[in-house]
């Protein structure tokens, strides 16, 4: 049987919540700035339902989709929770198993220019 999945990967999608537009225009721009993701997609607005302090919460906020690599993950961790108004701020990452080799080498030339 041919192993298909591995838990060595190399590049990531990393998935950060904001409560506002300009809150999301001002982490995706230090995130590209400081080279720790190649793109950011910034959603439209979405609605999300959570628990906090006890009590089902309904907030509207949007989404930020960063296209990025294992090794940068800490460090944008880190800078992303220096600006960003939640107490929690949800930021997680998931692997990137399959891509154009096409793009994650632009992935690569980006971050390591």
């Amino acid at each position: 049987m041919k192993e298909v999945f591995s838990l060595e990967y190399k590049y990531i999608v990393i998935f950060i919540t904001v409560p506002s537009l300009e809150v999301g225009k001002n982490i995706a721009d230090l995130i590209v700035e400081k080279k720790l993701g190649a793109c950011v997609n910034i959603s439209s607005k979405i609605n999300s339902v959570y628990f906090w302090d006890g009590n089902i919460e309904r907030d509207d906020e949007y989404l930020l989709i960063i296209k990025s690599r294992k090794d940068k993950f800490k460090e944008l961790e880190e800078e992303v929770k220096k600006v960003h108004p939640y107490t929690v701020p949800e930021i997680i990452a998931m692997p990137i198993i399959l891509g154009s080799d096409d793009y994650l080498n632009w992935i690569d030339e980006t971050l390591d220019r």
